[in-house]
């Protein structure tokens, strides 16, 4: 049985070639379209796996196509491709349950990890649940200050910002922030966005297992 697609869904060919060219070197199978439109129209929302979409595009832009899969309950895992400066959008997108969010130019080794995490987002409900009991676990062992931290970092708050709300200095932040990193087991910002929206939001997941439901019955 041949393992899920991997949708890429990007107006820049240079781009879509690229993702291809290393997804498929890596034995995954991308399918690349240059519109979200031409992507819907092939059916591609009705099948299992892993899009890759860009966050800005003509016509329908990555949110519009993320926001659509919604309603129709589809079962595709997103990954959000974003440029420097859209950050906010992407952790937007991971608010509406996107799994992760990428940014240009692409490290290799985050990419695949990235999708491969989403092509193995359809887990068990157990498996749900212990990363629920783990995440409120690591939380539990942040202090007041770690907390507060955290909360400012991923609203996208830069550290000097959050050094000024806190009337503390730029540095005792960044030693407050990997501190936080550390006892989260979050290598990036998008691994603390996704951490807390686990803490605090079911809605995609119950969207995705209520689909699932759906089409067994």
């Amino acid at each position: 049985m041949s393992s899920p697609p991997v949708f890429i869904v990007d107006d820049d060919p240079d781009v879509r070639d690229s993702l291809a060219m290393l997804l498929g070197s890596a034995g995954f199978h991308p399918e690349t379209f240059e519109s979200a439109k031409k992507f819907l129209a092939s059916g591609g929302a009705e099948r299992q796996g892993c899009l890759i979409a860009d966050i800005r595009m003509p016509d329908m832009d990555g949110l519009a196509l993320q926001e659509e899969l919604a309603r129709r309950c589809a079962l595709l895992s997103v990954i959000i491709v974003t440029g420097h400066g859209d950050v906010p959008l992407a952790v937007r997108a991971m608010k509406a349950g996107a799994v992760d969010f990428l940014e240009k130019p692409f490290d290799e080794d985050s990419l695949m990890f990235s999708v491969r995490r989403a092509l193995q987002e359809s887990s068990s409900a157990g498996d749900r649940i212990a990363a629920l009991r783990d995440a409120e676990r690591r939380l539990a062992e942040l202090t007041k200050r770690e907390r507060e931290v955290l909360d400012r970092v991923v609203a996208g708050r830069a550290n000097k910002v959050i050094a000024h709300d806190l009337h503390i200095s730029p540095r005792t932040v960044e030693l407050h922030r990997a501190r936080v990193m550390d006892k989260m087991n979050a290598r990036t910002v998008a691994d603390l966005v996704r951490v807390t929206l686990l803490l605090n939001d079911t809605g995609p997941e119950a969207r995705r297992s209520g689909a699932s439901a759906s089409r067994n019955r």
